[in-house]
Formats: structure tokens, C-alpha cells, sequence
């Protein structure tokens, strides 16, 4: 990557859409430069260059990566060009953060991890919902003990955008999404916050997934749905806790609901992100809302990220604020704790071929410890 800036980390944003858009709020708040966008088109970058206030549009994904004044590469296109534009990244030397899915096999995230590790590049996913003030709080209060021993692990994440049989977008084509949609989309935010907090692992896993639609509009006319609406989902973890997620993206009036709970020996601990400014806290004799802020929370990771007095929302695009400032941190040689990496795109890849394994074949699937099968896997989608 050669020599830093002093002024400021310049990043390039490989996409236009929503994502995009957060990610350029989240570089400009966390002081750097966004030098470059590119889109589908140059037509297309030109528009988003203005819209985001980048510096310049590129013509080309390729060209964006190659620049000099791109330090941090952020790619948020469909999922099935996220592999592609990593490598080509890491072999720039640059640094990545890179929308989840990582990749839409193991096979092909697990090599991408290898690649970013050999490299010594800093290589991240936005597991944004790691960010909140509260979720660090939950995650010191299990770590320091006060929760007792957490063993069942429960929760959801609800949304609405696909309510309409004739909503639709690219991610319900597994082609340019994957063979999972709900939970590879927003399933895998929940299962990394529920191992983040808890220091668990799913170790196995039974699932069903299903469709409230069996068609949806495409270009060319209504088409079969390959990819689910909803999955529910039953695990077991490597500490003997047991749990269940129910995910769903037509669940009408839930616009973006992740909720867990967290129950232990001694105390529950439950987060909705939809209310992110308090952390419920349940035990026997009674119950409390902690609100969120720096004279509120009792942890370390709970102060650091709440930046605000209680009573002053942090949201999500704080989160990813924060997420992005971290990851500016590890460019420059720090190691914030929690920050998700490529290592951590593997993991969710691996969840989601052992739910898709498991709705397919009716069984309970085991989820790899840690590593990568050797060969693709038979469950990728052939694009």
C-alpha cells in the first residue's frame, strides 16, 4: 500500500446503491477522503460521485482498485462479484472491506481469508450490529461473568422490504446472490452477534426454510423463486447451550427487527436494534433497562463505543461509523478488538451452507470448526 497519507485515509467505493451510500457517510465521519466510486457504468459513477461527494468517478472497478490515491477498497456489489473484486484487491495490496457475503461458497471465502492473511493486508466485513454501545456492554457483562452461564440462546431478525409479491430485487436471484437469500443476507448478522457476545460456537445446526411467494417479477416476466423468504433454525453450540433464530424478510411491519436473548444462570441479557439505546437486563428478583451512554454502561467495550450521554441515540449508521474507524485503526497498526475479518466472512459462509445442507437433506447438519473444505463445495450456485 506504501506510504500513508498524514491527511486522512483516501478510500475507493466499488457500488451506487444503499450500501454505498453508507459506507461514504461512514469514511467521510471517520475522517478520510473518498477518492473514487465506481458503478456498473461510468454514466453510473459520474452520478454517484456527486450524490456520495467523492473526489472521482472511476470507469472501472478494476480501475478503482489500481489507483494510487485509493488506500481501503469498499466493495458493496451484488454477492456473486464480492470474491473477484476482493482478490483483486488483496493482490493490489490494498485494504478491504467487503460487504457480506464474502463469497458465496466456504470454498472460495476460506481462500480469500488465506489471501488477505498472506498478504498482510487488513481485510473486513461489516458486521456492523458488533458496534452498538449496548451489544459491547452484553458482551463484557457475559465475559466478566454476570450473566452466569448462558445456555440458551434465542432471537430473530425480521424484515418487511419483500413483503409485496411484487417486490423484488437482484438478491432473490441465486445467480447474483446465492443459493441463500434470508439468512445469508441477514440471518448470518444474527448468528455472528449471538458468537460474538456469548464466545460460542454453533457447532450444528437444523433448519427450514421457506417461501411466502413462489414468484416474484423479474425483467423478463413473473418467475420461480429459487431463494427463501424465512428460515427457522435450531442449534447446538460447543459450550452444550442450546438455541433458535427465526429470520424472515416478509414479515410486514418489521423494518429492520434484530432481536436476541441471551438467557444464563444467573441473568438474561436482551437487545432489539429497532430500541438500540438500552440493553434489558432480566434476573429473578427484577428487570432493567440500562439506557446507553458513557456514565451508564459498566464495561469497557460498552464506554468505548457509546460516545454520547444516555438519552442521545446512536443508530446505524453510527455503528458503521464506528466499524469503519476501526478498521482506519488497523490500517495504521492498531488491533481493535472485535473487528470483523475475512476470517469472520468465512464463518458465515459456513453457517449458511450447513443451514442450506440441512433444509435440503432434513437432518442436522454440523458447521465446520473453523476451516474450509478443501474442494468447492456441491452446495454453490453455478453463476
Amino acid at each position: 500500500m506504501g506510504t500513508l497519507p498524514s491527511a486522512g485515509l483516501r478510500s475507493g467505493i466499488i457500488g451506487t446503491g444503499f450500501m454505498g451510500s453508507v459506507h461514504a457517510h461512514a469514511v467521510r465521519a471517520s475522517g478520510g477522503l473518498v477518492s473514487a466510486v465506481a458503478g456498473s457504468s461510468p454514466a453510473s459513477a459520474e452520478r454517484a460521485a456527486a450524490a456520495l461527494g467523492a473526489a472521482s468517478a472511476a470507469t472501472s472497478a478494476e480501475e478503482l482498485i489500481a489507483r494510487d490515491d485509493v488506500d481501503v477498497v469498499h466493495i458493496c456489489t451484488p454477492n456473486a462479484t464480492h470474491a473477484e473484486l476482493a482478490r483483486t484487491a488483496i493482490d493490489a495490496g490494498k485494504a478491504i472491506v467487503c460487504e457480506k457475503p464474502l463469497a458465496t461458497s466456504a470454498h472460495d471465502a476460506a481462500e480469500l481469508a488465506e489471501q488477505a492473511e498472506r498478504a498482510g493486508v487488513v481485510a473486513a466485513v461489516p458486521f456492523v450490529y458488533r458496534f452498538y454501545p449496548a451489544v459491547r456492554e452484553a458482551r463484557g457483562l457475559v465475559a466478566r461473568g454476570d450473566a452466569g452461564r448462558p445456555w440458551l440462546l434465542h432471537g430473530s431478525y425480521l424484515q418487511d422490504w419483500l413483503a409485496s409479491p411484487e417486490a423484488t430485487n437482484w438478491r432473490v436471484d441465486p445467480r447474483a446472490g446465492g443459493t441463500s437469500r434470508a439468512f445469508a443476507d441477514i440471518g448470518v448478522h444474527w448468528c455472528d452477534l449471538m458468537e460474538f457476545v456469548t464466545g460460542q460456537r454453533i457447532v450444528r445446526l437444523v433448519a427450514s426454510t421457506s417461501r411466502a411467494f413462489e414468484e416474484r417479477p423479474t425483467p423478463a416476466g413473473p418467475a420461480a423463486v429459487a431463494t427463501e423468504d424465512g428460515a427457522t433454525v435450531l442449534f447446538e453450540t460447543d459450550h452444550g447451550a442450546a438455541g433458535s433464530v427465526v429470520v424472515s424478510q416478509v414479515s410486514p411491519g418489521r423494518k429492520n427487527r434484530l432481536w436476541f436473548s441471551f438467557d444464563g444462570t444467573e441473568a438474561s441479557l436482551s437487545f432489539d436494534q429497532e430500541q438500540p439505546d438500552t440493553l434489558w437486563v432480566g434476573r429473578t428478583g427484577a428487570a432493567t433497562r440500562v439506557a446507553v451512554g458513557p456514565d451508564t454502561l459498566t464495561t469497557d467495550g460498552g464506554r468505548r463505543y457509546a460516545r454520547l450521554p444516555a438519552g442521545h441515540p446512536l443508530g446505524y449508521q453510527d455503528s458503521f461509523t464506528a466499524f469503519v474507524a476501526d478498521v482506519y485503526a488497523a490500517v495504521r497498526g492498531d488491533a481493535p478488538d472485535g473487528l470483523p475479518t475475512f476470517r469472520d466472512g468465512l464463518r458465515a459462509a459456513q453457517l449458511t451452507e450447513a443451514l442450506v445442507a440441512s433444509a435440503r437433506g432434513g437432518s442436522w447438519a454440523d458447521v465446520p470448526a473453523g476451516h474450509v473444505p478443501s474442494q468447492p463445495s456441491p452446495l454453490s450456485p453455478s453463476i
